[in-house]
Order: structure tokens, then C-alpha cells, then sequence
């Protein structure tokens, strides 16, 4: 009890000094919100030690803190770190690495630091290109925080405190399973594709000459939804007779996301973009973001005004991009998330075939979406269960979260060394929340409380199976030294000579344990 209340006095004032000196506009995850002390692999650890089954920040795509990154980050930023206008080879080692796992057509990179910056650099170039202005996006689609950004992505220029786009921008509908437009239509990819036919003909006929298209690869904040098949080949087809660059939004969907032995999310629907951005996991959490884009782009962009990034491409950055491909490559991700995910959504359908309320369980790899409906003949959205679901998930040690049109998607993206035992865990306390989901609204809006047991099922799998499926997090048990943690206490009786014996053998063995974990 004393613990609980110094937990919750800390929180208060991490709270009341985050309203102090940070944005009104800046939330935190969940009405019982978390003090995260640290991560390893799957996990994030609380401050009371708890570790947290985490499916929901991507950025981690290897696991938090993965050895060979933050080894690489550490070491590196005790060489050197400078800016990209001096020669240094761990730019172009980074650069050849990367580009090999992408078309042959797409051959030069542009360094920056996050996903905002990356789609925000994409605009500039293919506008350059193109010499037009207008963009294509579609529904429900988010691509960055910046003011030219926010124009492209409909999930804010359409949400709260949003205003209306710009002449230059088109919005094309959304190609939602249950309640899209053409949901119906026998070739559902074409008749999309039909409507950015439409979206080009209105900037047109507005005086204004199409830049491009851009579109994630799997959208994200849109709800978790898969391009249908062709569409991807069709509008990239129409915009290319008008003179536009067709870019694929990577920034949530690369870097063995998507499943299938694939590295990118377009790759799903079998195109080449013009334009590849990517961000988030590309540094495993270290800021690293760029656009790939062909040599012709390429050029044109060089049109006497330098593109220079002081810290977009830095030794440090680079390094870390490096060691980020290098353990995917060594630990077989793409093998891992082709086993797991498909394994993982399987499991959801179970979830799907039992309770009325999952409307559809859809999604590639890890990147996955469980929607719920009020009833599936209507498909009518069930945000406040979706929500509920979410809090009472955080309270047994499972960290999901909500997006989608209507925030009733459960969105599904664990760091990549998620396992079979994890996805059968998740599933297993969705089970128990939706077999008893409470009806009333006051309910459904209330704080959750904790659920011991299943905070205990968290702690177990992490004592008994480690962080994370990779082999490069074999033998680690979420502590801070990989064997005991700091705040491990031994309680061991010592009554008889033969039990002090015994301690002194288990100690010695924990201790050359760490020495050779620690060499």
C-alpha cells in the first residue's frame, strides 16, 4: 500500500509538471496513465517493475532497446557525430544497405530525422518534378504534422480543431471492407482506382496541375485496411499519364511489417513507387527517416537550391540504420513475422467467430486491425467498447490502442519480436474482456481497475520465455542485467551448513552468469 501511494504521488506530480511545461495539445496513453521506467523487447516496464505486453509502439520494431542498436548508437557517439557536408562512410554504408532491399529503380536517398520530414521533402521534390501543385490523398489517411502535410491527411484536416484542405488538395474515398463505396463491387481495387481518375480530372478543371499521389502502403490511422487488390497498380497508372509521382508512405508499414517475406508494404499490392519515405523503425527509436526516390526525381530536385539536413544522415543516425538492417538480416525477421503474424490473425478470426462485436479482423504480418461493431448487420461503429477494451487490456498488462474513421479499430503493430506465446496471451485476455463487456455507457467511460491476475500471467511469461522471439534477445529476462535486476531481492535460508553451501554455489554461478553475459 505504501508503494501504491508513492507511485501515485509520483505520477500526480509527473502529471501536474507535464501540464506545467508541456503543450495542452499533447495527451498521454490510457485514464491510468503509465510511468514507463524502461523497455526490453516486447515489453515496457512500469515503475513498479510490472512489465507491459506491448502491441502498440512500432517504432521499436526490433524489440526497445535492442543490444546491437543502442551498442552501435554508443559507440559511434563516442567517435564521431557531425553534419553530412563532411565525408564519413557510414552515410553511403547505410545508403547501399538500404537501397538494396527496395525496386531497382529507386537508387537515391535523402536523409532527415522523422516521418514528417520525410513525407513533408516528397512533396517538394515531386512538385518539383512534376511542375504541378496539386496532391492526392485519401481517406482517413495521416502523413505528418507539418502545415503542408496536415493539407494531405484527411485523419486532421478532417478531425477535431481541422479546417478545410486546400484547392490543391483531393480527397478520395477509402476503400473500408464494411462500409466503403464500392465494398460491394465485383473488382472493388478498380472501381477505387476510378475514383482518383475523378480526384485528377477536379484539380484539372480547377486550373491546377497534378503533383502526385500519396498513399501508405498499408494505411494506419485510416483503420488498419489492406489496398484492394489492383488498386495501387491503377491509380499509380492514372497519375503517371498526368504527369505525377506516385509515393508510397512507409513510415508505419516498413521493415517487415507487412508479412509475407516482404520488406515493404507496397509490396503487398506488387508496385514500384516513384517516391519510398519511411521513418519510425527504421531506427529501431533513434530518429532516422529519408526518402528513396529514382535518379530522374533525383535530378530535378538539384535545381540549384541545396537540400542539406544537419543532423538527417549523421554518422550516429546511419550507424544505428546499419545495425537496425544488420539484425534484421542475421535474426531472419522476414522469416519470423511470415510465421507469426499470419499465426496471430488467425487467432483474432477465433475472437471474431465467437463475439458479434469483432466486425472484422483484417491486416498483413504485424500490422493488424481488429474492428468492433455494434452488430455486423448494420456494422455500425462501437467506439466506447473499442475504448473500454483498450483500458481493461492496459489493466491486465496488454498495451493496445484505437484509430480508424470511427476510433473503434484496435490497432494491432507489436515490435517484431513478438511470439506465438505473446499472441496467444493477447488473445486470451481479449477473450475474457469481450465475454464480459459491460452495456452501460457510464461503465463503459469509468476507470478500469488493475486485474492482479492477469498482471501476474505478464510477469510469468516474461520470468519463463524472455523479451522477445529474436535470437538476439535469447537468455534476456527484462532485467537491467539480463539474469537479476537491480531491484531483485534473494531471500535464501541458511540454517544448515548444506544450505550455505548451496547458496554459495548458486551465488558464484549467478555471478560468472553475468560476467560472461557482460564480456
Amino acid at each position: 500500500e505504501k508503494r501504491m501511494g508513492s507511485a501515485a504521488g509520483e505520477m500526480e506530480r509527473e502529471l501536474a509538471r507535464r501540464a506545467t511545461f508541456l503543450g495542452p495539445s499533447l495527451s498521454t496513453h490510457y485514464r491510468s496513465p503509465i510511468i514507463a521506467r524502461r523497455g526490453r523487447g516486447t515489453f515496457l516496464f512500469d515503475d513498479a517493475g510490472q512489465p507491459l505486453l506491448d502491441l502498440v509502439n512500432n517504432p521499436a520494431s526490433l524489440g526497445h532497446c535492442h543490444e546491437a542498436v543502442t551498442a552501435a548508437a554508443a559507440d559511434q557517439m563516442g567517435r564521431l557525430n557531425t553534419n553530412t557536408r563532411y565525408v564519413y562512410p557510414e552515410i553511403s554504408d547505410y545508403a547501399e544497405a538500404l537501397t538494396a532491399t527496395l525496386p531497382a529503380n529507386l537508387t537515391v536517398c535523402f536523409f532527415c530525422n522523422s516521418g514528417s520530414e520525410a513525407n513533408d521533402l516528397a512533396l517538394r521534390m515531386a512538385k518539383q518534378h512534376s511542375k504541378g501543385t496539386g496532391m492526392i490523398c485519401v481517406e482517413g489517411a495521416y502523413h505528418g504534422h507539418t502545415a503542408e502535410l496536415i493539407n494531405v491527411s484527411p485523419y486532421k484536416f478532417d478531425g477535431k480543431g481541422g479546417f478545410p484542405p486546400p484547392a490543391t488538395t483531393e480527397k478520395v474515398p477509402l476503400f473500408d471492407p464494411l462500409r466503403g463505396k464500392h465494398r460491394d463491387h465485383p473488382d472493388p481495387g478498380a472501381a477505387y482506382a476510378a475514383d482518383v481518375k475523378v480526384a485528377l480530372a477536379n484539380l484539372k478543371a480547377r486550373g491546377v496541375t497534378p503533383a502526385g499521389f500519396i498513399c501508405e502502403g498499408l494505411l494506419s490511422t485510416a483503420g488498419y485496411i489492406v489496398p484492394p487488390l489492383g488498386y495501387l497498380a491503377g491509380v499509380y497508372k492514372e497519375v503517371r499519364k498526368e504527369g505525377g509521382v506516385c509515393i508510397s508512405d512507409e513510415v508505419q508499414s516498413g521493415f517487415g511489417r507487412a508479412g509475407g517475406g516482404k520488406m515493404w508494404g507496397f509490396e503487398v499490392s506488387g508496385v514500384q513507387p516513384d517516391m519510398v519515405t519511411f521513418g519510425k523503425p527504421a531506427g529501431n527509436c533513434f530518429p532516422l527517416a529519408g526518402v528513396v526516390t529514382t535518379a530522374a526525381i533525383a535530378r530535378s530536385f538539384a535545381n540549384g537550391m541545396e537540400y542539406f539536413n544537419t543532423f538527417g544522415g549523421s554518422p550516429v543516425a546511419t550507424r544505428v540504420g546499419k545495425a537496425v538492417l544488420d539484425v534484421m538480416r542475421e535474426d531472419r525477421v522476414l522469416d519470423h513475422v511470415q510465421d507469426v503474424g499470419p499465426y496471430f490473425k488467425s487467432r483474432l478470426k477465433e475472437l471474431q467467430t465467437k463475439h458479434e462485436i469483432v466486425g472484422d479482423v483484417r491486416g498483413e504480418g504485424l500490422f493488424l486491425g481488429l474492428e468492433l461493431v455494434t452488430d455486423r448487420a448494420s456494422n455500425t461503429p462501437a467506439p466506447a467498447e473499442a475504448s473500454f477494451l483498450v483500458e481493461a487490456a492496459r489493466q491486465h498488462g496488454v498495451l493496445l490502442g484505437t484509430d480508424g474513421l470511427y476510433d473503434n479499430v484496435l490497432k494491432i503493430k507489436p515490435p517484431l519480436c513478438f511470439s506465438r506465446a505473446n499472441a496467444d496471451l493477447t488473445v486470451a485476455v481479449l477473450d475474457e474482456i469481450l465475454s464480459s463487456m459491460p452495456s452501460d455507457p457510464a461503465v463503459l467511460k469509468a476507470a478500469v481497475p488493475p486485474h492482479p491476475a492477469g498482471l501476474h500471467k505478464v510477469r510469468e511469461m516474461v520470468a519463463v520465455d524472455g523479451v522477445g522471439a529474436f535470437p538476439s534477445w535469447a537468455g534476456d529476462y527484462g532485467d537491467d542485467t539480463g539474469a537479476l535486476g537491480k531491484d531483485t531481492v534473494l531471500t535464501i535460508n541458511v540454517s544448515t551448513g548444506a544450505g550455505i553451501g548451496l547458496c554459495l554455489g548458486m551465488l558464484l554461478g549467478l555471478a560468472l552468469s553475468l560476467a560472461a553475459r557482460r564480456s
